[in-house]
């Protein structure tokens, strides 16, 4: 079926999805975060992208040609050594997750390329992955799309230069992700150094208009601060077509649970699944595909 048909489907389905998260989250946010999911999960079943649960997405970096734990704002391990990128991934797998995100470090930074580590990852990983690795041209995401990536995130150059954002997003129906910080509602981009005049959610709306695969909160609070607002997160998931994923490096299972309560698609999580703060089997379990 033609990737535009796809997610005009999606999109219908994501109106009655938020009809439904809208009024079951008004319910939630009186409840302590401990309270389980009330989504059951049909065994067997493979879901949309926009679905009726949240995803938990694992995610590491590669620096080097290896895989590393990912980095949080004061987080004296980041950065540390777990291994082979494949190796990794097969462990989450054997954990019981579909679907990884890894973050080519190097590329993020400007200091080097990780690309045929990630290629070779894609290809001999046995699990879905989605990557960030600073794509900023159209070559770049045709590389990893071709190599089999589900999900490719675009950064500053998408929310900066929207027309070739609409070109790229076009050419590659659902297969983009488009990221940004947030600080005080407005979105930044350049490494949370450049504040545009630009409310999120009026951001939200704008990419509603192209065919994106989703919209990825790295950082979204009224204060500035490091972290994710549940309220805030809440009102970019109803504004958005688009399924709404943000990245938590530490989490306990009750903000997994709030965060699905609000409405989020997918959460990716850094280092409490490499600490123990969450049980990776568990979470796999309770929020995989």
């Amino acid at each position: 079926m033609p990737n535009k048909v796809v997610l005009e489907m999606d999109r219908a389905i994501a109106g009655i999805v938020k009809l439904f998260t809208r009024s079951h989250a008004r319910n939630a946010r009186a409840e302590p975060l401990q309270t389980p999911s009330p989504y059951s999960r049909p065994h067997g079943f493979t879901p949309l992208p926009l679905h009726w649960w949240m995803l938990a997405i694992p995610r590491f970096d590669i620096r080097a040609g290896v895989a590393v734990r990912p980095s949080g704002p004061g987080e004296t391990d980041a950065g540390a050594t777990l291994g082979d990128p494949i190796a990794v991934a097969r462990s989450f797998v054997n954990l019981g997750f579909h679907r990884i995100h890894v973050v080519d470090a190097d590329a993020l930074a400007g200091t080097g390329s990780n690309a045929d580590q990630v290629e070779d990852l894609i290809r001999g990983g046995s699990i879905e992955v989605q990557i960030s690795n600073a794509s900023d041209s159209a070559d770049d995401i045709e590389r990893l799309v071709s190599a089999g990536a589900v999900r490719v995130v675009v950064g500053s150059r998408g929310l900066e230069e929207r027309d070739w954002l609409a070109g790229v997003a076009e050419l590659y129906p659902g297969l983009l992700i488009v990221s940004t910080d947030v600080r005080e509602r407005r979105v930044v981009t350049r490494g949370w150094v450049r504040t545009l005049p630009l409310d999120v959610l009026d951001l939200a709306s704008e990419l509603n208009q192209l065919p994106l695969g989703g919209l990825l909160i790295c950082r979204a609070a009224t204060d500035g601060a490091h972290g994710v607002e549940l309220s805030l997160l809440e009102d970019i998931a109803e504004a958005s077509d688009s399924a709404v994923f943000t990245d938590l490096s530490q989490a306990t299972p009750g903000d997994l649970r709030a965060l699905e309560h609000r409405g989020l698609a997918a959460v990716i999580l850094g280092s409490s699944l490499y600490t123990g703060e969450l049980d990776a089997r568990h979470v796999a379990l309770e929020f995989s595909e």
